[in-house]
């Protein structure tokens, strides 16, 4: 039987695992942050990098205990119940299937500030058009391309900082350092809590290095400080990088929130550099739209492969290209939402079922260390039950400070988990099939 070759590095999971982040998400999303917390992005990010933090924590020890890809699927259904593991499983479907949609919804929305002309809808089309069609013949950018367009996206993030310290000197009314952009008169919890749950969206991904699992050397101990480091990288660079946009821009007030960062490279770098942002963000946006669709296909071909999905659909790989090709086509199916939704619907619909993956993660490290191994001494208790507790409420506080639409098409979405679990199981006699990652 073949084997992948263990050759990955600490750092080289690391990296991998910060691409995947598409760090530059922290301007696409920069608008609406700033429209739900009044101003007050950067307190946002720190609030989502705690919570994350704490649930990083739990990943990683989950991680170490299971040194298999399946990522919260797997965690779950081995430490409490194959049942909630499929809800867990569930929730994440959620992530991969819907994530394309909003990836390509906030390109779509720079693309449309930009040429105002072209109605968004012909951009969201023309993403999913393009996308599937590359993913479908099963074309893989080389990975020296990958690595060329990620450096791409992080020169244009420094630039725009910097841009954005030039610009504030420039202003002598306006400080350089200050904690108005943390902390003002008149900021209310609640606003600051719905924007961190909108933040979180820009982290989402920081468990994805669990599946390579089978190419890192010494996994166990490799791969959860690297889910620990890219979480806390992450949250470094969307807290430094907001604050000084922030600085540079602190009024609420854009011509649309969705694209607001297209007007403040505007104001801080003038037409070219606004052009070159452009590019850079929409670069980030097709690449990462991309690999979420091929990524989302896959696991829906798993499924469909193990039995969890309808065979025929989803289990089948087309004869000529290789590829998923019903699953592909309905990732890009489902992303035609987009049309009639907007990018802080569809970043909150997509957060709710990472929050109940997370949270169920968090309960994982309770029921594994401290219920099931009986780890309870004084440090343990700190380890594998304060902690995972604090992940859990957390986790939990953020869901219910999504945004309301987004809460009832989550749970609309667990209530068709829980009746398709149900059928699956013959009324919960048996329990379901076992999702398996290493072919997918």
């Amino acid at each position: 039987m073949a084997h992948l070759q263990r050759t990955l590095s600490l750092g080289s999971v690391v990296l991998f695992g910060i691409a995947y982040m598409t760090p530059i998400i922290v301007l696409g999303t920069f608008g609406i942050l700033a429209d739900t917390t009044g101003g007050l992005v950067p307190a946002a990010y720190v609030a989502a990098s705690v919570a994350m933090l704490f649930t990083a924590l739990s990943y990683a020890r989950m991680a170490a205990a299971f040194p298999v890809a399946g990522s919260a699927y797997s965690y779950v259904r081995k430490a409490i119940n194959p049942k909630l593991g499929f809800l867990a499983g569930w929730a994440v479907l959620l992530d991969y299937l819907f994530l394309p949609m909003a990836i390509w919804l906030i390109g779509a929305a720079y693309l449309h500030s930009a040429f105002p002309a072209v109605p968004q809808a012909v951009w969201v089309l023309a993403f999913i058009g393009v996308t599937t069609a590359i993913n479908v013949v099963g074309l893989r950018l080389a990975k020296n391309i990958n690595g060329a367009l990620m450096l791409v996206q992080f020169l244009v993030l420094v630039a725009f900082v910097v841009l954005c310290v030039h610009y504030v000197l420039g202003d002598a009314s306006k400080p350089l350092w200050s904690l108005e952009p943390f902390l003002k008169e008149g900021m209310q919890l609640p606003l600051i809590m719905s924007g961190a749950a909108i933040a979180c969206y820009s982290f989402l991904g920081f468990d994805a290095v669990s599946t390579l699992t089978e190419e890192t050397r010494d996994p166990r101990r490799t791969i959860p400080r690297a889910i620990l480091l890219i979480t806390l990288i992450g949250g470094l660079i969307f807290i430094v990088t907001s604050y000084f946009v922030q600085l540079a821009h602190p009024s609420t007030e854009f011509h649309s929130a969705d694209s607001a960062a297209y007007e403040i490279a505007r104001n801080i770098g003038g037409d070219l550099f606004v052009s070159i942002f452009l590019i850079g963000l929409v670069v980030g946006q097709f690449t990462s739209g991309l690999s979420a669709q091929a990524s989302a296909s896959r696991l829906l071909f798993a499924m469909g492969r193990d039995g969890v999905l309808p065979h025929s659909l989803f289990g089948r790989l087309s004869e000529r290209f290789g590829t998923p090709v019903g699953s592909i086509v309905l990732c890009g199916v489902v992303a035609l939402l987009a049309l009639q939704m907007d990018v802080t619907t569809s970043t909150s619909f997509i957060n709710f079922g990472a929050f109940l993956a997370f949270t169920l993660v968090n309960l994982s490290v309770i029921f594994h260390y401290w219920l099931n191994g009986e780890r309870r001494g004084p440090r343990e208790l700190v380890q594998f039950l304060i902690f995972p507790l604090i992940g859990m409420l957390a986790t939990l506080w953020l869901m219910v400070s999504l945004d309301h639409l987004a809460i009832i098409l989550g749970l609309s979405w667990l209530a068709l988990g829980l009746i398709y679990l149900g059928w699956l199981t013959g009324g919960f006699r048996r329990q379901p099939p076992e999702l398996s990652f290493e072919e997918a």
